[in-house]
């Protein structure tokens, strides 16, 4: 009967240790800690270098990088209603400047450039000349970006509107679509005879097999500055920081370079 006695208190006092035990901070197994993570806002044109460098940045600053892709206009729509974020990433300066007015942005830096081009088929079959009054050609079928909802349709109608045949090539137009991505989709499915696009799109090797860019004159299309934010609602402005200056480095900008979004000028 001691001998039970002695067992049962035994295995008592062994369960309130090993409770104590568990429950104290210091010898408790670790939980991994959750990790920091940026948002990031990017213009469609840019996800692919954007991703790559996010991807480098989550190695080595062990983060979490997520990004949010669409048309500028919207992007910027979704920051003011919002208020969430860490990085605005537009398709053009004047998003960022837009931003500003707003009270949006707490820093920036250049980190490349876009350039606007007429874009058709490969082998260019309808012959189209590099001329942004073809625009009128009604027997084409032409695509234009919404200049409300995208950088690429703000720079069309930019384009448009220095050539002075705007509203024309609005009338025209057989099709209004949100963003750059669109753009691609109707030519690469052979539903579009012409579109204005970034220039970048048409250097991929996704598309560089079924799209052939053609330069705008310069008098209607110039490079326009691609512009990385920081935003004033950022959690993490020092990560935020480390992603915009490897972003500006030399070794960020090659890899925009990769995707055509820097020397545009000495390409088209």
């Amino acid at each position: 009967m001691r001998k039970s006695t002695i067992i049962v208190l035994s295995l008592i006092v062994i369960s309130i240790l090993s409770a104590y035990v568990i429950t104290q901070p210091g010898l408790s197994p670790e939980k991994p800690l959750p990790r920091e993570e940026l948002l990031v806002y990017c213009g469609i044109t840019m996800i692919q270098p954007m991703s790559e460098i996010a991807s480098i940045l989550e190695k080595r600053e062990n983060i979490k990088i997520s990004i949010i892709k669409g048309g500028s206009g919207n992007l910027l729509r979704s920051i003011k209603f919002n208020r969430l974020g860490d990085l605005y990433l537009p398709g053009s300066e004047s998003y960022i400047q837009q931003a500003m007015e707003n009270d949006l942005i707490e820093d920036s830096t250049h980190i490349g450039y876009n350039k606007a081009a007429i874009m058709v088929r490969q082998g260019n079959p309808k012959n189209i000349p590099a001329e942004v009054t073809t625009l009128l050609d009604p027997d084409l079928y032409i695509v234009i970006g919404n200049p409300d909802t995208g950088s690429i349709g703000k720079e069309t109608k930019k384009i448009l509107t220095a050539a002075g045949i705007f509203n024309q090539a609005m009338q025209n137009a057989r099709e209004l679509t949100t963003d750059s991505k669109r753009l691609v989709e109707v030519l690469k499915k052979g539903e579009a005879d012409l579109v204005i696009n970034w220039y970048a799109t048409a250097t991929w090797p996704e598309n560089s097999e079924h799209i052939d860019a053609l330069p705008i004159d310069e008098k209607y299309a110039v490079k326009k500055k691609l512009v990385l934010g920081l935003l004033k609602t950022s959690k993490y402005p020092e990560l935020a920081r480390k992603f915009m200056d490897y972003a500006s480095s030399d070794t960020g900008r090659s890899i925009f370079e990769r995707y055509g979004l820097y020397t545009v000028d000495q390409n088209i």
